[in-house]
């Protein structure tokens, strides 16, 4: 198992988009992403404040991908 990386709602964000996902809306401090193919998370986007393990594991599920899809699009 890979060790998760520890990422701000904004570096999430980015690696989301290069990834396909695009901003569809923004309610508060929370981003909304979807992709074509109908997966969808939302981003919380808090400054100075990193994503928890339990959350970008949760948003990973939601999106389908491993930590390596992920980072691959570093």
């Amino acid at each position: 198992m890979t060790r998760l990386p520890r990422l701000k709602g904004k570096e999430l964000v980015r690696l989301l988009e290069k990834i396909g996902f695009e901003v569809v809306r923004t309610r508060g401090s929370h981003v909304f992403l979807k992709h074509a193919d109908g997966r969808v998370t939302t981003v919380p986007v808090h400054s100075g404040e990193t994503i928890g393990p339990g959350l970008l594991r949760s948003v990973l599920r939601d999106v389908e991908l491993s930590v390596e899809e992920l980072l691959g699009g570093r």
